[in-house]
């Protein structure tokens, strides 16, 4: 059933009185009713459910709401509750990644990435029973356009010969980055500069790490300060070799060869469809306005040349043949100018006196 909710006017105000009415809408419930109708059902009213250990790296993820529902199985005489569904909802697909990297952490739990939600599930039922329910809770979740249901780009870059799938780990935020095993200091990450972090352990050598930031300028310069601390730390922190190329800072750390290890970061590179689509911090928006600045500045200095190119050749043109005309001359020809005939056949020398052409 569709719930419609006026606030903050009369009734009289719906027939025109000069009254504001405001139509509220719902949001639409991210369970299916199967769910949603069970005893240990949560649509997010009252205390949150992230107000608990994981609630800190679920904020620091951006999310919105949630709900959580009991799944039933039949038995002889009635329904027996088995396991539960929680949907978490967040602002952007970046967030839900981030979250869903981190929900899925310790396997404990089936984690499922839908979009701009993740639905985490305990359900003690046949996989066929699971599977289905699953499936109907997916396809009735919100879906969401543009920039903010866009996945990160930065995880599609770690190469796939190697890679240990299961402990990729995405980060937008020192907490969560903390909490999923941080190789460097979060301090130094440069998470306040809109930075994102992925790390992933490859099969018989170490640990990837790769940093995305929103300029090659920051990234170079948390780039020196996380070469720095892989200085100090040189005996525990395994094989180091560290790139930055543009806004991406490349790390290896662990049991790699020193070989293997320079050709893994000498062989990711930035591709043209680089997008962004989180808030990136003041001193890019101050860059972008010292750039868009200096191009306006040039392409006026550029205008004002030519504009005054025209004015010179037509005035100083003008003048010359102004002063042609006065003088009883045609304005637009030259005949006392030599020219020059390289065709070889003899020709006969004009002049401009009497007799000239005898």
């Amino acid at each position: 059933m569709l719930g419609l909710v006026l606030v903050g006017a009369p009734a009289a105000s719906l027939f025109g009185q000069g009254g504001a009415t405001v139509l509220a809408m719902p949001p639409t419930p991210l369970l299916p009713e199967a769910l949603r109708t069970g005893p240990d059902h949560d649509a997010g009213n009252g205390v949150p459910s992230w107000v608990g250990p994981d609630g800190p790296v679920l904020i620091e993820d951006g999310i919105k709401r949630f709900e959580r529902g009991t799944a039933a199985s039949a038995v002889a005489h009635g329904t027996v509750p088995s396991g539960t569904v929680t949907v978490y909802q967040f602002d952007d697909a970046t967030g839900a990644y981030a979250a869903y990297s981190y929900l899925r952490r310790n396997g404990a739990e089936h984690v499922m990435l839908s979009g701009v939600s993740v639905v985490v599930s305990n359900l003690k039922l046949y996989p066929e029973s699971a599977a289905a329910l699953l499936k109907t809770v997916q396809i009735g979740l919100p879906k969401v356009g543009g920039t903010k249901g866009m996945p990160p780009l930065l995880p599609t870059y770690l190469p796939a010969k190697g890679l240990q799938r299961d402990t990729v780990r995405y980060a937008v935020g020192p907490l969560g980055y903390q909490a999923m095993g941080a190789t460097v200091p979060p301090e130094i990450i440069g998470f306040d500069k809109a930075a994102e972090v992925v790390t992933a352990k490859y099969e018989g050598k170490g640990t990837l790490t790769m940093l995305m930031y929103p300029t090659p300028q920051i990234a170079g310069d948390h780039g020196r300060q996380i070469e720095a601390e892989m200085n100090r730390q040189v005996s525990s922190a395994g094989t180091v070799k560290l790139r930055r190329e543009g806004p991406l800072v490349l790390m290896t750390t662990g049991a790699w060869k020193p070989a293997e290890a320079q050709e893994m970061v000498e062989s990711i590179h930035l591709r043209n469809e680089v997008t962004w689509n989180k808030p990136v911090p003041p001193e890019f928006h101050s860059e972008v306005r010292k750039t868009v600045s200096l191009l306006t500045s040039i392409l006026v200095f550029c205008g004002l040349g030519a504009l005054a190119a025209v004015v010179l050749a037509l005035f100083f043109g003008g003048a010359r043949a102004a002063i042609r005309v006065m003088q009883g001359k045609p304005a637009a020809t030259e005949p006392e100018f030599l020219r020059i005939d390289l065709s070889g056949r003899p020709a006969p020398i004009q002049g401009n006196g009497p007799g000239a052409n005898q």
